[in-house]
């Protein structure tokens, strides 16, 4: 594939020579939105970095049809990891939300570059310290809060950049995907936001949510860590 040293953040800062071999390695695929692909099976042999568009990653009980999402991978994230560190294959399921692009690297030379390069490690690990805390809050966020009080957090992650997994996370996302994330359904997801178009925090369009005033959504925040 043809070089772009810009192509993805992941090679800042990286040398010259590991740029050369990365690419070597790398090639570039094209997937469709509404695509259900990288099974468990292939995420063992590969591993992929999104460098456009979204990938959503979730569980779903076949019984009751509930789904949860789990990440919604963009620009610069990487997949998958837990199958990368543990050689093992990982029962979650793929979808693409937008028509992407990602980087697909043999997962082979991507453990041989955890082992041998520290500057490839430099930027691996923290990019997995920001993963396992993302999952750590989706799991108190579930526990601890009711869909509104979720939703609240989300809006207010999705205009942090110390976000990562969140940041400008709700573009172009459907009510039902919102819920999904939330862990809940859709009605549940448009009731709250009317409350909160009510009280003139946000406005709303064709998958977009606007956030009219920060102060009162922040407000709002800190009344959560009040109950």
């Amino acid at each position: 594939m043809q070089k772009n040293s810009n192509e993805i953040e992941l090679l800042d800062n990286l040398n010259k020579s590991f740029e050369d071999e990365f690419y070597k390695y790398a090639s570039s695929l094209e997937y469709k939105k509404g695509e259900n692909i990288f099974h468990s099976d292939d995420l063992l042999k590969h591993f992929y970095i999104v460098v456009d568009g979204k990938i959503k990653t979730y569980q779903i009980n076949f019984e009751n049809d509930k789904e949860q999402t789990i990440f919604i991978y963009k620009r610069g994230d990487m997949f998958d990891v837990i199958s990368l560190l543990d050689n093992q294959a990982h029962d979650v399921l793929y979808e693409i939300l937008e028509d992407c692009k990602v980087l697909e690297l043999p997962i082979e030379r991507v453990r041989y570059w955890l082992e041998n390069d520290p500057t490839f490690g430099k930027k691996f690990f923290p990019y997995l310290a920001a993963q396992m805390r993302h999952t750590e809050e989706l799991t108190t966020d579930l526990t601890l809060y009711n869909t509104q009080d979720r939703l609240i957090n989300l809006l207010v992650d999705n205009l942090n950049p110390q976000k990562p997994f969140k940041y400008k996370l709700l573009q172009n996302l459907s009510n039902s995907e919102i819920a999904k994330l939330l862990g809940t359904v859709r009605h549940v997801v448009e009731r709250a936001l009317k409350q909160l178009k009510a009280d003139n925090v946000i406005e709303t369009g064709r998958k977009n949510i606007k956030v009219k005033s920060l102060q009162k959504l922040l407000d709002k925040t800190s009344q959560l860590l009040l109950k």
